[in-house]
């Protein structure tokens, strides 16, 4: 008897569980493909966007202005990690922290990487040009240029490089501050200040506890050509130091007013002791203390300025 003739023709039939493999490969890219945006340290970046944003203006803004800003941020700060990890993925391989990465780990490759931080940035500065102003666009066009073509390539040449990543670093303030019209004025760039100070002592910390890391990479930060960490302790106090006056500044421009005064002393006196700490130690559990306290530093200070403009 011979076989009917769909059965010699018949393909491979989609089961369940094929349908779950792909499924698992789909999520497991998409997964990928998030990691390189760093969703985790970019948070930190919409928060101090928001900040900015609502100190602009504390009477409100339109619900549209809130989403573009936030959206249009996202997608840069997301663009611009994906380009850093793309450029770095050579040093990425050799440390033990980076090497999982989506790029050196050969799970996505160069070309796709790059393809993708591009088009995450540009939608990103189309999003604020359109939906939100000019100025807040050429504020976040300015974050991705220095953070790719100045910080990115100076971390491999000079430990000066962590005050370049500062930067980019501290103009998501000035984002949201332009994003409510607020323009390039002295309360604006006062957030700004603030960001810039608290990123030295929170990046000198981590570069002190992967400091063998960034050796073995040849990444000269400050740790690794600072063997005994004299200079880094110095450092770490000097900005520290630098950033309990700075933190006091949103009071005399007009921003806040006692309530945050008294928070922000006691934020920076801590930060100041636990420098201090460093410095006198230059210890793994020290500088991990300062690390986790300058976390938590940052979003308790955007807290105290945001609480106390509602009760001006």
């Amino acid at each position: 008897m011979k076989p009917a003739p769909h059965a010699a023709t018949a393909g491979p039939v989609s089961t369940p569980a094929s349908w779950d493999a792909s499924s698992v490969r789909l999520a497991s890219r998409a997964g990928d493909f998030l990691a390189l945006t760093k969703p985790r340290l970019n948070l930190l970046v919409l928060v101090t966007a928001a900040a900015g944003l609502y100190l602009a203006a504390p009477e409100g803004l339109p619900t549209s202005i809130l989403v573009h800003t936030l959206v249009g941020t996202a997608l840069v700060a997301g663009g611009a990690a994906a380009l850093n990890q793309v450029w770095e993925r050579d040093s990425d391989a050799l440390m033990a922290r980076t090497r999982a990465r989506p790029v050196p780990s050969g799970r996505v490759r160069p070309a796709e990487g790059l393809r993708f931080a591009l088009i995450l940035s540009a939608a990103g500065l189309v999003e604020l040009a359109a939906g939100v102003n000019a100025l807040c666009a050429s504020v976040a066009a300015l974050t991705l240029v220095t953070y790719i073509l100045a910080y990115t390539p100076l971390k491999r040449r000079t430990s000066l490089s962590t005050l370049v990543g500062a930067v980019p670093g501290a103009l998501p303030a000035l984002i949201g501050w332009t994003a409510a019209g607020g323009g390039l004025t002295l309360p604006g760039l006062v957030l700004f200040g603030i960001v810039f100070l608290w990123q030295m002592p929170h990046f000198l910390s981590i570069a002190w506890l992967y400091r063998h890391e960034y050796a073995a990479a040849g990444v000269p930060l400050l740790p690794v050509v600072d063997p005994d960490g004299r200079r880094t302790g110095r450092q770490v106090l000097l900005y520290a130091a630098a950033l309990w006056p700075m933190s006091l500044m949103p009071t005399l421009v007009g921003l806040t007013g006692g309530f945050y005064v008294v928070l922000a002393m006691l934020l920076g006196s801590v930060l100041v002791g636990l420098a201090v700490q460093f410095a006198r130690e230059r210890s793994t559990a020290a500088a991990r203390r300062l690390f986790l306290y300058s976390i938590t530093y940052l979003p308790l200070l955007w807290g105290a300025l945001v609480a106390d403009r509602l009760w001006i």
